[in-house]
């Protein structure tokens, strides 16, 4: 037998057996905003995904900036406190325009992964916009068209998940399911 072939075959045996350890998993993916914050929470239980839920925490933009950051951590602590979830993934910040937006939502994901690891630990884990891509569609370059009919197909939704932001944060979620026994390379640290 070539060795190749037992290479492969111990691949798709440990893959096998990986799937079946993770018997139930409860995902938050979290896309952070100032303005609009998504969150996704999913159920990965024998390699089939549900959704728990998903949605947005807003934050008016007449309040104060720290008035806002605070009910973004009331918002992530109320989420985290519901759904338990075991393992939280959140989208790293990309900026190529407005650098004073990204200003403020870099202060909003501060406070949302300082909330998050108070809350459950170092159970947190990120993923570039591009590796999310990969991970739903196979191609770093899907527009936000393909990644929600991926989302909805393999989450088995009715329509197209909305508002965009809690379609993203599924697709967080989705994403750090399917690293799985590589999240490690992505906690952060």
């Amino acid at each position: 037998m070539p060795e190749n072939y037992v290479n492969r075959y111990n691949l798709r045996l440990t893959f096998f057996i990986i799937q079946y350890i993770i018997i139930f998993m409860i995902i938050m993916g979290l896309d952070p905003g100032l303005a609009t914050m998504g969150f996704g929470v999913i159920n990965l239980e024998r390699g089939v995904y549900t959704v728990i839920d998903y949605g947005i925490v807003s934050t008016p933009k007449e309040d104060t900036l720290p008035v806002r950051l605070s009910k973004i951590e009331q918002g992530v602590t109320t989420l985290i406190e519901t759904y338990k979830p075991s393992q939280i993934s959140v989208e790293e910040l990309f900026f190529s325009k407005n650098i004073t937006t990204g200003i403020s939502v870099a202060e909003a994901r501060g406070v949302m992964l300082l909330t998050a690891v108070k809350l459950i630990g170092d159970e947190v884990y990120e993923y570039t916009p591009n590796q999310i891509k990969m991970a739903i569609t196979g191609y770093g370059g899907a527009d936000k068209k393909q990644m929600q009919l991926m989302v909805q197909s393999v989450l088995r939704l009715k329509s197209l998940p909305r508002p965009d932001d809690a379609a993203d944060a599924l697709a967080v979620a989705l994403c750090h399911g399917q690293v799985g026994a590589n999240k490690n390379n992505f906690r952060i640290k």
